[in-house]
């Protein structure tokens, strides 16, 4: 026997239409897994203030550069940070404030 659904075809259909699919889907969860890494989300407030290179950053954060230097690829490949090179320095920043802004949004929804 069949389920029936207590949602009726126009909303059945609305929603099948609203949800990601695909390669949208995919860039989503690529998307938000910027924000699923303690030391990714620390990195990216911090650039969120000031680019930096990765001897600050490692400085500020109390961590080792290898760590940073990894999570920067990571957002890099992601398309969160971009780089500029100054001489023999990189300088790593966001790539777009909207990041940061969605950050915001997370401290303003949890109340902090």
């Amino acid at each position: 026997m069949e389920e029936m659904l207590l949602l009726d075809r126009r909303m059945q259909n609305l929603v099948l239409n609203y949800l990601p699919k695909g390669r949208a889907l995919e860039d989503l969860v690529n998307f938000f897994s910027l924000f699923s890494d303690p030391t990714r989300l620390k990195i990216i407030s911090a650039l969120s203030i000031s680019p930096m290179c990765v001897t600050d950053l490692a400085r500020i954060l109390c961590l080792n550069q290898t760590t940073i230097s990894h999570q920067l690829k990571t957002l890099k490949v992601l398309g969160a940070v971009t780089t500029k090179r100054q001489g023999k320095i990189v300088f790593y920043q966001i790539a777009d404030q909207k990041i940061n802004e969605i950050i915001l949004w997370g401290v303003e929804y949890l109340g902090y």
